[in-house]
Formats: structure tokens, sequence, C-alpha cells
């Protein structure tokens, strides 16, 4: 049991959060509403707004989670010595983080503008932290690389990460569309498709 109130929030926070993620892995953003969130907690509706103001809030929350997550993997890599094996360390660490690469690949524009200021600079905060840990990461592994060379990889690679997910699930929907369509969905992992963008960029550099 929480022991502060501290302690209270936290948790509670934490169970809007694993509500939320819950309901998203069954329902899109669209269909997931405050009220349904409150009804998977183990508290009132109306004590969400305790909490988080807005639907955007708690998702916005979740992928900040997310990327918390991500920054204590990278944090435990080792140096690697190749590019090859730089990336495939790197796409084990993304492999693992299905929900934050879905949640990527949302309309955030949206997201953040219906989000109190507060909440966006937290998540603001993580989201840069994940940038230093990574350009840490990719420094140690390949010292001879200059500072704007690190920063040239970090910033293919996040562009690039907002659209792994689409290219790696499809909903029942888009398959039968592009079945119609005559398309052939591609039949792409997210240690895959990432492991391949990273060395590719990473041997771009002449390692």
């Amino acid at each position: 049991m929480p022991s502060t109130l501290q302690d209270l929030t936290r948790a509670r926070r934490e169970e809007i959060l694993n509500a939320c993620a819950a309901l998203y892995q069954t329902q899109s953003f669209k269909e997931i509403t405050l009220k349904e969130i409150g009804a998977h907690t183990s508290f009132t509706r109306t004590s969400i707004y305790n909490y988080f103001h807005t639907k955007e809030e708690i998702f916005l929350a979740l992928l900040q989670r997310e990327y918390q997550a991500w920054i204590d993997d990278l944090q435990a890599l080792p140096p690697a010595a190749t590019p090859d094996a730089f990336a495939d360390a790197l796409a084990h660490t993304l492999e693992k983080r299905a929900l934050m690469l879905k949640l990527e690949a949302m309309n955030l524009f949206d997201i953040e503008d219906n989000t109190r200021m507060e909440r966006l600079v937290d998540f603001k905060r993580v989201y840069a932290r994940s940038l230093q840990v990574l350009g840490r990461c990719v420094a140690g592994s390949f010292p001879a690389l200059t500072e704007r060379q690190v920063q040239e990889f970090l910033y293919a690679l996040y562009p690039f990460l907002l659209g792994v997910y689409p290219y790696t699930t499809a909903t029942p929907n888009q398959r039968q569309a592009m079945a119609q369509a005559g398309v052939q969905p591609p039949d792409l992992t997210i240690y895959a498709i990432v492991r391949a963008f990273a060395a590719r960029q990473l041997r771009g550099f002449g390692l």
C-alpha cells in the first residue's frame, strides 16, 4: 500500500497509464475515452482529473514512460566494436518498445497541443534525455565520429522511428485494403528494419 501522498499519486498515475496501455492493445486512440480509462481503474472516473486533464495527457505520459524505459535499456548497452554490432544492440532495445513506436506513429502535434505546458515540458525533458543517452552510446562506441556526425545519426534515426510501427504492423482493415489493392504487405519486424537502417547510417560515416 502507498505510504505517503506522493506514493499514492505515483501509484494512481501508473494505474491510469496501465489502464490506457491495456485498452490501446485492442482499441484506437479515437475509440478510447476518459470514461473508459476510468472504468478500468480502482477509483472513481472523476478522480482521473486530479492527475490528468485530458486523454491526450494520458497518452503523452504513457509515451514518456516508454521513453524512460528505453533510456534505461540504452544506458545498459556496452560499447560496440562495429556498426553491425551497434545496430544489432540498438534494434534489440527497440523491439521491446513496440508500444513506444505505436504511440510515436500517432499525430503528436494534436496530442501535445491538448496537453498542459507542465506535462509537455516533462515529456520533452525525457525525450531530450533519450537523445543525450543514445548520443553518448554512439560516441562511446565510435570515438572517431565528430559531434556533428553523431547528431546526424540521431536526427536520421528519430524521424525514421515514426514510421517503423506502421511498416511492421498492419491492422485487419489495412491488410484487407492492401489485398484488394493488390499490394503485398511488407514482411518486416521492428528488429530487422531498425537494424538495417542503423547499420547503413553508421557505415555511411566510413566506419
